[in-house]
């Protein structure tokens, strides 16, 4: 139902997970563990998926807060849970509160999670390729530098996202990287006689990772847009036509014990 990054794993008092779209109540395109309130289904069935989550990790339902994600840097410092649907326009949240789960949602988009489990803090961001460029990583680690941790401590893990092999991407996407961030020129591939290009996200978010500091940082290697049974894909459901498409919840909180 979930995955996990093994360094986040080994860390006690640490709870996270990337959820897959199994084991869930939505129906049709959001089938079945649909956890965005923006994907136009049943706001009912939205709340029951994300409690069925939060059991799964061992928590209440209103341990989980999620926010307004708009493809930007913001960054927002929960000292509450905020368990239903957010007007806080943000793509990364940070808390110091043991019990509060941390959630973005995605569908192709790189979900991230870090944790300094010395100084007790955590964080999320949602990175597509436009957040990713425009710093919003950046941004999370320095909100959770001002909040006490440090870059020493700090491990991440970039959960399932669309892999380099399915992210076929064109110039003028390329060109934005020339202008704001050419060390990201590394990450497009040319396909022969063509003027597009591959583009591998989960690991220009390493290297944005990297280049803070952080050296305990993972990748998992699924591929939401390829593995259709696990996971949900903007891109794939745009493909088929479709206007709608479920979200995928990744999450992380900290227990009394962290």
């Amino acid at each position: 139902m979930y995955l996990t990054a093994p360094n986040l794993a080994a860390i006690p008092g640490l709870r996270h997970g990337f959820f897959t779209r199994n084991h869930g109540v939505g129906q049709g395109v959001n089938a079945s563990l649909n956890c965005g309130f923006s994907s136009g289904d049943d706001e009912r069935l939205v709340l029951a998926n994300r409690a069925i989550a939060m059991e799964r990790l061992g928590l209440p339902a209103g341990a989980l807060t999620t926010v307004k994600q708009v493809h930007a840097t913001n960054v927002h410092r929960v000292t509450e849970p905020t368990p239903g649907p957010s007007t806080i326009e943000a793509d990364a949240l940070a808390t110091d509160r043991p019990g509060i789960a941390l959630g973005v949602l995605s569908a192709d988009c790189a979900p991230v999670l870090l944790v300094d489990a010395v100084a007790g803090v955590i964080g999320a961001a949602h990175a597509g390729w436009r957040g990713a460029l425009a710093g919003v990583v950046d941004r999370l680690v320095e909100a959770m530098v001002e909040m006490g941790a440090s870059t020493d401590h700090l491990c991440a893990a970039v959960g399932p996202c669309i892999a380099k092999p399915s992210y076929e991407v064109g110039p003028d996407m390329r060109a934005d990287f020339e202008q704001a961030d050419p060390e990201g020129l590394v990450y497009f591939e040319p396909f022969a006689g063509s003027d597009r290009y591959s583009f591998d996200l989960k690991r220009y978010v390493l290297s944005r990772l990297a280049r803070l500091g952080l050296e305990d940082s993972q990748a998992l290697e699924e591929d939401t847009f390829a593995d259709g049974e696990r996971f949900f894909s903007a891109r794939r459901s745009r493909n088929r036509g479709e206007q709608k498409f479920g979200l995928l919840l990744s999450t992380i909180a900290l227990s009394d014990s962290a």
